[in-house]
């Protein structure tokens, strides 16, 4: 590997604070500060507490007035160890606030010990921000030059007029390429992962150019395994590129290093396809000009034996040699690669270059193909989730980007399910909507068939490429596949097909297995189960948009529905919730009490005629538990995942929630569903609920965990809603919408769940998401809460304004009735702990585990 030395002094050295100038132009002054500026204008904040930090005998000061200034934008980059340090530390990423008190910008360093509002997604951009405590840091290698430092902020509400017209006071902060504040970094890093690339560093201009070949000498790819030990110097090579991978970022405080990053490219000639790594500075010059299928001519490069660890893709055509003994090496220099992109107009048949060979497969085919096979695909778009992130294994501070979609291919009913991480492609990434035609390669089968519900999607690898626009002329057009699907498309109409399009919202996949012994063996983590009083923790140490799921004990004692805000329900009197009939305190726990001892009669239960079976409730615990084990109690026509009644058009095909029965039961027709409860407390809660030393609520839903119906009139609203926040603010076209404005996916409402631990000490109130389908209902039970959450990720069909229908409340009064089955038994509950940022977290009850299948 080659790496670069030769970088800017260490240091506070890009676009200071230079000391004042009287004779400078205060419009946008070269890092300049008037010690007294007139009086004409309006007063710059910034330029004030400028000249109050110059008159001060400290390096902070606190301000003399404090008002809001607007956050503009909130960027990031690693800082190098400083010359003091002797043990190299973690890595440390730093951030420059961009704020503007409405006549000046000013680039600030925000100190580290203020990261965490940027972690949790407090101080972002677009919001109105009180600075209570500032300093400057001098670079002590040039005279008079330092920064502004942000040491103590308030964080508001966003603001509701923000103008960018406003010049920066330094002018040195306009200057392109962008630069941090501080260390020796050329660029900064995109916000939330490593793996995209940022800023005006990443060129986009490389273009094909015609060669003279005359007086270029060509090696063959196998020729150069013979004898590349035995080189110094190496002919040219003409390859095509296969496979290109995303970007890897190593930068390390202890590396000087101006730009480490890399990447991988499979190329391939007539004669074998080998691995060329493209390392530093030559990744912002090439990386997003170079895409799979170009034709290049490599000069200048160096060649080394390969890393023994790495695994290559799988090769394009089988029928070529796999070189695995070396590798290829671009660097800017040592020595200075020279690349040329070859015009396809000038390839020529004689040089034997291997033609692209897709993978693509349809989602009727996905059923037989086995896990780890590599496979591409091609569909329509019809669930697009909200960007989730995931810590790496190797660094608390680095992340994953993914989102989970849905493509329908119009060979099955079932979409295909797809974890989508980052591609190092943020302009796809972040602008995917429902209703797209949506290509992406290089996805590996992940499938488990052993357990319920049976698991099978697809997941992005290292090589994964993603097109979402400019599919005209892309050489996967000619693929027979394709065109099958391109002639299904043109069967549709858009008008029909957008109703049934969702984005957005909570996304709790992929499902856990139906025991607990198979989700302890199917996970890696250092504790399999988290103690109730640790939770808080865990929730503190999450940061903005990760999502992570736990394992914790104890005992669920209440359980209330909360009605969604615009939920369609019945009329029906027999469906809908009387406050004035809900039963008491006393009478829920004498009918606790009759349940238990197997007393209850069978004209109590809220039964439909047409559409419930009811299940017995003279039952032990053993027969309970039994029936908390859903799928397994009885055999029934599960659903798969992806599965969902199909009516006309696309639907987005997630799985029922509940368990099919095919038959009903005849003798309880004509009986009127009576009056339904939404909450129950146990005896257990009212006796303990007053004592407790700690009790967490995170029930509450927010209206962003939501999944809404698209609307492609908004696309670019909603798109936004559901990526991660912007490191720069960029301005709403007119006057957007609001997120509630959009109808619901689902109809059902939410649970407040509590549950008490096992020492009787902690509780905690967690939601339940189910989704409801009144589809679905017409041929269903529901049988238990546990059977819901095997299938807890459906959104509904349009409904048909049958009125016989059972409403949201209806549904709800049976899974709440289901829920008092665990009366004092002890279960494991499996949570999805999720941070929205800007302090909102929610805490998910994804599954029940009961003592029979924790085994």
């Amino acid at each position: 590997m080659s790496g670069e030395s030769g970088q800017p002094e260490a240091g506070p050295s890009h676009a200071g604070l230079d000391w004042p100038n009287p004779e400078r132009n205060r419009a946008g002054v070269p890092g300049g500060v008037i010690r007294r500026a007139g009086a004409q204008g309006p007063r710059s904040w910034i330029q004030k507490v400028l000249e109050q930090i110059m008159d001060s005998p400290r390096q902070c000061v606190t301000p003399s007035e404090v008002v809001p200034v607007t956050v503009l934008a909130v960027q990031r980059y690693l800082l190098e160890d400083e010359p003091r340090d002797t043990v190299p530390k973690p890595p440390l990423y730093c951030y420059d606030v961009t704020i503007s008190d409405g006549v000046y910008q000013e680039k600030c360093y925000l100190d580290p010990s203020l990261n965490s509002l940027v972690y949790q997604n407090i101080l972002k951009v677009g919001i109105q921000m009180r600075i209570s405590r500032v300093s400057c840091l001098y670079n002590e290698k040039r005279i008079g030059q330092g920064i502004l430092c942000i040491d103590n902020v308030h964080c508001g509400e966003t603001s509701d007029s923000i103008s960018l017209e406003t010049p920066f006071r330094n002018r040195a902060h306009q200057e392109k390429p962008e630069r941090p504040l501080r260390g020796g970094k050329s660029h900064y890093l995109a916000l939330w992962n490593n793996e995209d690339p940022y800023g005006d560093i990443w060129l986009t201009d490389k273009q094909p150019e015609e060669h003279n070949f005359s007086d270029t000498k060509i090696i063959s790819l196998s020729h150069l395994e013979m004898t590349w030990t035995n080189r110094r110097n190496f002919p040219a090579l003409l390859v095509r590129i296969l496979h290109k991978s995303k970007l890897r970022y190593y930068g390390k405080p202890d590396k000087k290093m101006i730009e480490p990053y890399q990447t991988f490219l499979e190329v391939a000639d007539s004669s074998g396809t080998v691995s060329v790594i493209m390392w530093n500075a030559l990744c912002p010059e090439w990386y997003k000009s170079l895409r799979v299928g170009l034709v290049l001519l490599l000069q200048d490069y160096s060649v080394k034996k390969s890393y023994p660890f790495r695994i290559q893709p799988v090769p394009v055509d089988p029928q070529i040699k796999l070189i695995s003994t070396m590798e290829i090496c671009l660097n800017l220099r040592d020595p200075p690669t020279n690349i040329i992109i070859i015009p396809e107009k000038q390839v020529k048949p004689e040089w034997r270059l291997p033609k692209l060979n897709h993978r693509f497969t349809t989602r009727s085919e996905l059923d037989d193909m086995p896990g780890n096979c590599i496979c591409d695909v091609i569909g329509l778009l019809v669930f697009v989730g909200r960007v989730q992130r995931s810590k790496k294994k190797e660094n608390r501070e680095d992340f994953w980007s993914y989102r989970w979609i849905h493509i329908a291919d119009g060979t099955s009913e079932q979409p295909f399910i797809v974890e989508l991480f980052s591609t190092s492609q943020p302009e796809i990434f972040e602008n995917i909507y429902p209703m797209a035609y949506f290509v992406c390669t290089q996805l590996k089968v992940v499938r488990n068939d052993n357990q319920v519900p049976k698991l099978l999607y697809l997941t992005t690898t290292n090589e994964s490429g993603v097109f979402i626009t400019g599919h005209r002329g892309q050489p996967y057009t000619y693929d027979a596949k394709v065109k099958n699907f391109i002639q299904w498309i043109r069967t549709k109409s858009d008008s029909g097909e957008q109703k049934n399009m969702v984005i957005g919202g909570y996304y709790p996949y992929p499902p856990v297995p139906e025991t607990f012994s198979k989700y302890s063996s199917s996970i890696k983590v250092e504790s399999l189960l988290t103690a109730i009083s640790e939770v808080r923790k865990e929730i503190e140490d999450l940061q903005y948009r990760e999502q992570k799921r736990i394992a914790i004990q104890g005992i669920i004692t209440a359980i209330k529905y909360i009605p969604h805000s615009s939920a369609t329900e019945s009329a029906s009197a027999s469906e809908t919730l009387r406050n004035a009939n809900r039963p008491s305190t006393s009478q829920a726990a004498r009918v606790e009490i009759q349940e238990r001892n197997g007393k209850r009669h069978q004209d109590d239960e809220p039964v439909n005629s047409q559409y419930f079976q009811t299940t017995s409730t003279n039952l032990s615990l053993s027969n309970k538990i039994r029936i908390l084990q859903g799928p397994h109690a009885n055999p029934v026509a599960v659903p798969q995942p992806g599965a969902s009644v199909q009516t006309k058009g696309i639907k987005p095909g997630m799985p029922s929630i509940f368990n099919r029965r095919a038959n009903t039961n005849a003798s309880l027709q004509g009986k009127a569903r009576k009056t339904i409860s939404d909450r129950w407390e146990s005896q257990l809660w009212r006796e303990k609920k007053f004592g407790l030393i700690d009790h967490l609520h995170y029930s509450h839903v927010y209206p962003e965990s939501i999944p809404r119906k698209f609307m492609f009139e908004h696309r670019k609203f909603l798109s936004e809603q559901y990526n991660s926040q912007p490191a720069k603010y960029v301005p709403p076209e007119g006057r957007p919408p609001k997120l509630d404005d959009f109808k619901s996916a689902r109809s059902l409402g939410h649970f407040e769940v509590t549950i008490l631990g096992l020492n009787h000490e902690i509780a905690i109130d967690v939601a339940f998401l189910p989704m409801y389908c009144p589809e679905d209902i017409r041929t269903s039970q529901i049988d238990t809460l546990l059977t819901s959450m095997n299938y807890s990720c459906a959104y509904p069909q349009d409904t048909t304004g049958n009125d016989r229908l059972p409403g949201p409340r209806a549904v709800a009064g049976d899974i709440i009735k289901a829920a008092t089955e665990l009366d004092r038994v002890h279960i494991v509950g499996i949570l999805d702990i999720c941070n929205l940022g800007n302090n909102k977290v929610e805490v998910y009850l994804h599954k029940i585990y009961s003592p029979e299948n924790t085994s």
